[in-house]
């Protein structure tokens, strides 16, 4: 089987990327084209991995190259997007052209080139804030902000060529990944490269809201099983960890963890218009596990611990933390 890995040179792509090849399949990397031939994260794959796959660059929102790339692939599994909320507030127009049109790139490609299965990235942001826990794939969908929007409607014109024209599309919606590699933009590398460069007024936005925070190594396994079980086909399903934790009590775990005494400072340029905060997010994994036998070896509490501590542990490398400005905010 021929894999092609769309945002591969991002957080979890990258992850994604080194399993994949660990795992002995043939995989392609489509990695975001730039004059300085950066592969992202890829540069930085361990060194057992090099030269053992392939790299692709080019733009997701380019039809021709989506569709080279995609030539002799049996399976695609989607993940280039843009992700930032607070950037899609003042560039909502590049998030229509990325998640959308991107999402359209790939999917009609597939669909002209027989591609055997489709494995889309949504997220949890589509849902908003809760109206009910634990969420399930029936929770209604509702933009809060331009960046849950668009993966509305890339979501959305994904199942389409499922209904359509029997395209071979799973939608797979993890809940707030975390781990080694995360950008700086989202709150878990936020509390602790603050932490590991020295800070102990740790600056941040809304503190009360929850989340529902996965592990990049259980995301990894959801793509591995969405890839490989006929049952995905046409449905969308969660991720998640089965465990639910305010931003504050995040940042005070994280904390402990570092054996550090902090102070919480909130910082108004990281907040989100009241309406469009998302308050809580907790997932029912149930489908996941009914349909692929995927459950989360990070689960709960102890696992979140755990896969903090892995977290830290990567952070707290000079040449890691080196590569994020944590004293400045990261949209």
């Amino acid at each position: 089987m021929k894999i092609l890995v769309t945002g591969a040179d991002g957080f979890i792509g990258s992850h994604l990327t080194e399993r994949l090849v660990r795992d002995g399949y043939d995989v392609r990397a489509f990695v975001c084209y730039n004059s300085f031939n950066s592969w992202g994260w890829l540069d930085h794959c361990d060194a057992e991995l090099r030269g053992r796959f392939e790299v692709f660059s080019g733009d997701i929102r380019d039809p021709h190259g989506v569709r080279n790339a995609m030539q002799g692939c049996d399976t695609v599994l989607h993940l280039a997007a843009l992700i930032a909320i607070p950037y899609s507030y003042h560039s909502p127009d590049t998030y229509v052209d990325t998640n959308i049109r991107g999402t359209l790139n790939v999917v009609q490609a597939a669909r002209d080139l027989g591609v055997s299965r489709v494995v889309h990235t949504s997220t949890s942001e589509v849902y908003g804030s809760a109206r009910f826990v634990p969420i399930t794939e029936e929770h209604p969908l509702q933009g809060q902000s331009p960046y849950s929007a668009s993966k509305i409607g890339a979501d959305q014109i994904a199942l389409s060529f499922y209904s359509s024209f029997a395209t071979p599309v799973a939608v797979l919606r993890p809940f707030n990944t975390y781990g080694p590699r995360q950008s700086a933009r989202a709150v878990i590398p936020t509390i602790i490269g603050q932490i590991a460069s020295g800070e102990r007024r740790i600056r941040l936005g809304a503190v009360t809201p929850t989340r529902d925070f996965s592990f990049v190594a259980d995301t990894v396994e959801g793509f591995v099983k969405a890839m490989r079980a006929e049952a995905m086909m046409g449905c969308v399903t969660n991720i998640g960890s089965g465990f639910e934790i305010s931003i504050g009590d995040t940042a005070r775990l994280i904390a402990e963890l570092m054996e550090t005494e902090i102070e919480i400072v909130c910082d108004e340029a990281r907040l989100r218009p009241e309406k469009s905060e998302v308050e809580r997010l907790f997932a029912s994994y149930a489908n996941a596990e009914k349909r692929m036998g995927w459950t989360p070896a990070y689960g709960g509490r102890e696992g979140f611990a755990r896969g903090l501590r892995e977290t830290i542990a990567w952070f707290r490398k000079p040449e890691n933390l080196a590569r994020y400005k944590t004293g400045i905010y990261n949209l």
